[in-house]
């Protein structure tokens, strides 16, 4: 199987360095930031339970259109012995990228190529299937947090199990893709369900702009009452349309969607002993959204806090702290930092 993993970002290349690692022939594509560190130096995959390996990365291109990495992509795989072989796209763009890749991947690969959303959000493969409707999308989901510790180190800082959408028509090639995923040390699973997943998920990313807005490492940012509080009442928003829409979360955390909210509301005394396995990170860990608003990136509220937003409004169900947390973070200025006491205060709760 050839891998080309396009959006060589901390998921990407931690997925991708892995499966390298494992002897998979993988194929990294981004744009020069990320990938020109990587050509002079190679990359560093770690995680917080003592894995490490480094690995060559095999580069596509410097240039700055995806389309002419992946044309060369495909024009190096035609000329090596794997070129018979079937070839997966691993998708690890921000959810506002995912149209423009997905067109780009329509102009470069064979109609039927299966391109794995591993990214954020639950309207991804929506948006592949519109942009590029001759691709085969499925959805993925990858429930951990992945830090660069530099440019060309990248670092697992908190544990779960990575999910891939089995469809039919696609049972023998997920198969597949899922084997090599748990032989790379990437655990995995197939799913039929991936709706379920995806919203789990994503009841978890909400706290994402929190951690963003706080300026803090997550553990010690869970470990503040005030920001879990604001984290509950994000949930408790996206729980409340859920259910008025027929959705019924994945667990993927330690205890149920459902008792989440609860757990977090409580005193610091029983929270710390209660959610040990939530807690089991590196000191290290924030979340994605805090990097991009330090280097001035577009973030992915709009497909968290955004996503339970629209959701509301289709079930006629009100959430206006995850409207409040998209316009908090749209308007965050660099160095603006909140403590829990003033984000609560923020949202009105």
């Amino acid at each position: 199987m050839n891998i080309i993993v396009l959006g060589a970002g901390a998921i990407g290349c931690y997925v991708g360095g892995r499966l390298a690692a494992a002897g998979e022939r993988v194929t990294l594509v981004g744009r020069p930031r990320t990938t020109e560190p990587l050509a002079l130096g190679g990359l560093t995959v770690t995680d917080l339970q003592g894995y490490k390996a480094h690995v060559e990365a095999d580069l596509s291109s410097q240039t700055l259109s995806i389309a002419s990495s992946l044309q060369l992509a495909w024009a190096n795989l035609a000329s090596s012995d794997g070129a018979n072989n079937a070839t997966v796209v691993l998708l690890c763009v921000k959810g506002g990228a995912t149209a423009a890749a997905s067109q780009e991947i329509a102009d470069c690969c064979p109609a039927g190529t299966v391109v794995v959303s591993l990214q954020n959000g639950v309207d991804n493969v929506a948006r592949i299937q519109n942009a590029a409707p001759q691709m085969t999308a499925l959805a993925g989901m990858v429930p951990y947090n992945v830090v660069m510790k530099t440019a060309t180190h990248v670092h697992r800082a908190t544990m779960g199990q990575i999910y891939i959408e089995q469809t039919d028509a696609t049972q023998a090639l997920t198969t597949e893709l899922v084997a090599k995923f748990n032989a790379a040390g990437l655990k995995a699973a197939a799913s039929t369900e991936m709706r379920a997943v995806q919203w789990g998920k994503l009841l978890l990313n909400v706290n994402n702009p929190i951690n963003a807005l706080s300026d803090l490492p997550l553990r010690e940012q869970l470990l503040n009452r005030d920001f879990r509080y604001v984290f509950a009442t994000l949930q408790l928003e996206a729980l409340a349309a859920m259910k008025k829409v027929g959705i019924e979360p994945k667990q993927l955390a330690a205890v149920k969607p459902h008792v989440m909210p609860i757990l977090l509301k409580l005193p610091n005394w029983i929270f710390t002993r209660l959610a040990k396995k939530m807690l089991r990170m590196d000191a290290s860990a924030r979340s994605s959204m805090w990097d991009d608003i330090q280097h001035g990136r577009t973030t992915e509220v709009d497909d968290l806090c955004g996503a339970v937003v629209r959701l509301a409004h289709q079930a006629g169900t009100p959430a206006p702290c995850n409207a409040t947390m998209c316009k908090l973070i749209a308007t965050h200025t660099k160095g603006q930092r909140f403590t829990g006491r003033e984000l609560r205060k923020a949202l009105g709760i």
